[in-house]
């Protein structure tokens, strides 16, 4: 491409099936004991807490923990009999009789009896049994409020609650739904609104430490944890979470990274500068020093194929954009003006000019309705999708040779103002943030989530800054060369977990993201590789853009496809062929 010039947990948390919890819902008792194995099973006291048999080969998990929940997971998942009978067979219980009783209370609305059991439970912290209390006593004062017992719910507002000494405010609103019914809303129907005993329930054992009640879901949450863990210290991890197993540890290899190329397209008379995939995965728009973009369909097998060829621009053609929908296209003349397309017909729907100046860059307003421009004087304009200009930035706002991105909330611009600097306007608040670098920067790319921005600099360096917060670099990524022209990167894969850029030596390199690793370095172009776009629905493939005026599509081996089982990233013939 040209050379860069001079002058530039859980909803349930109980042992109750989903028919039982349903039956709760509206905060009636439940009239059977809490799901479980019998009473006289549950009145077992919990084995000693000093008990330090352990099981697994590292000897960090004790027995008693694990057995507990185990039989917690299986009643959570409505195998009822199956958690009694490992509770009966290993004689360990899920609750002492204690604490079963106490669930049975809350569920019958035994208020003043939960009270007292909760006292037995043992709990070392007073301000836990505190709030607990608390808690228990908040619903009992508003089943009474919707029983219209005002009476009562008083005298335990004053008797009961008001004595325990904490959380005032709270106190202050309860008293209010007495002396004003109507306060918070609808007459009496708004805060005077008992729970559901089984969400108060849940609540409870949320407060509870976890010796005594072990919340819903925990096993299940211990092995989501550690499938995170291992997908996260996996450097390849570029496939769906659906297709993590519990029965092996999971590794990627190599092979999940889009490493061969499977198309080569041929439409281009001249240096391919820019590429970029639309939102949906669905188009790849390409533009050229030949004075004209195209827009390439990818077709749900993975290949692609030639849809427009937008001619009209007097000068090359150096970047594109997509619009929100992906119904629009953006193309931009070197120093020369904005035309917008449509993509289903390919028809040039306005040409975006000012006179005695040209048009450098081009971007859209998230909402799809303005779209705005950096232009030559170093300004940046915005305007309505008629022509009309709305608002223009002066001043040092952008370069000759330079990228603009606009967060996808539309509330900041972003644009390279300086050889070295990158401006973070903040439109609403009238807020300048400045990103400086040591050395002389050729291009960036803003992420997905608007968090991180990727920096191309002239000694042959890319750098990952975090722009949400604190402003600050996070990590570097080295080996490709870039001497002459501007090279750009991206962003891609699974959570764009990898970064992808061109390189002047006719490759494209590709790193781990977080960790910096490069991963690959891939030959088959036979001039400088100027962009790199990574489709954002398919992480198993991207498209690279060169000087020797093809575009390469790249994907899996087709050895690995057949693997998985799918058919994405086929192998097609067009334009030329592989």
């Amino acid at each position: 491409m040209g050379g860069v010039g001079d002058e530039e947990p859980a909803t349930k948390r109980m042992k109750l099936s989903a028919g039982e919890l349903k039956g709760l819902s509206n905060g009636s008792s439940c009239g059977e004991p809490v799901a479980g194995s019998s009473r006289d099973l549950m009145a077992r006291p919990l084995p000693s807490e000093g008990d330090e048999q352990v099981v697994g080969s590292k000897g960090v998990i004790k027995r008693v923990e694990f057995v507990r929940l185990i039989a917690k997971a299986l009643y959570s998942l409505g195998y009822k009999k199956s958690g009694a009978h490992l509770e009966e067979e290993s004689g360990i219980p899920l609750h002492s009789s204690v604490v079963n009783l106490f669930m049975q209370q809350i569920l019958d609305g035994n208020w003043d009896g939960s009270v007292d059991t909760l006292q037995k439970i043992g709990l070392s912290d007073e301000n836990i049994a505190k709030s607990a209390s608390f808690m228990i006593l908040e619903q009992k004062f508003f089943e009474l409020l919707d029983e219209e017992k005002d009476m009562d719910a008083l005298k335990t507002l004053r008797t009961e609650i008001v004595p325990l000494c904490i959380n005032g405010s709270r106190v202050r609103e309860l008293s209010s739904c007495i002396v004003s019914p109507s306060f918070g809303g609808t007459p009496g129907k708004n805060i005077v609104r008992a729970k559901s005993r089984s969400k108060l329930l849940e609540d409870l054992q949320k407060l509870l430490p976890p010796t005594v009640m072990i919340l819903d879901r925990r096993l299940e949450h211990l092995v989501e944890q550690a499938l995170v863990l291992q997908r996260d210290a996996c450097s390849f991890h570029n496939t769906l979470n659906e297709e993590m197993s519990l029965y092996t540890d999971h590794r990627c290899g190599k092979e999940q990274i889009p490493s061969q190329t499977l198309q080569i397209l041929q439409a281009h008379k001249d240096e391919v500068w820019f590429l970029q995939f639309s939102h949906n995965g669905k188009y790849l728009a390409s533009s050229s020093s030949d004075q004209s973009a195209i827009i390439w369909e990818v077709d749900v097998n993975g290949g692609v194929t030639l849809k427009h060829r937008l001619s009209g621009h007097q000068k090359p053609v150096s970047s594109v954009s997509w619009s929100p929908d992906d119904h629009q296209l953006l193309t931009c003349g070197v120093e020369e003006a904005v035309r917008r397309w449509d993509v289903s017909s390919g028809e040039c729907l306005h040409v975006y000019e000012k006179p005695g100046v040209g048009l450098v860059s081009c971007g859209w307003f998230p909402d799809g309705k303005c779209i705005f421009s950096g232009v030559s004087d170093k300004s940046i304009c915005m305007w309505e999708l008629d022509g009309k200009e709305l608002e223009c930035w002066k001043g040092q706002r952008t370069l000759r040779i330079s990228d603009l991105e606009i967060t996808t909330d539309g509330k900041q611009l972003i644009s390279t103002c300086r050889d070295n600097a990158i401006l973070l306007l903040d439109r609403e608040a009238k807020v300048e943030t400045l990103i400086e670098e040591n050395q002389a920067i050729t291009s960036f790319s803003l992420s997905r989530d608007n968090r991180f921005l990727l920096v191309n600099l002239l000694n042959q360096e890319i750098h990952l800054w975090n722009i949400e917060g604190e402003i600050k670099p996070v990590a570097k990524y080295k080996g490709h060369k870039r001497t002459r022209f501007v090279i750009r990167s991206c962003f891609g894969g699974l959570e764009e977990a990898f970064v992808a850029s061109g390189s002047e030596d006719s490759q494209v390199y590709v790193w781990q993201r977080s960790s910096g690793e490069l991963i690959e370095a891939l030959p088959g172009h036979s001039g400088a590789v100027n962009c790199v776009s990574w489709n954002p629905a398919n992480p198993h493939m991207f498209a690279s853009a060169s000087d020797d005026r093809t575009i390469r599509i790249w994907g899996l081996s087709e050895q690995t496809v057949k693997h998985r089982g799918a058919h994405s990233n086929g192998i097609h013939y067009c334009n030329g062929g592989t």
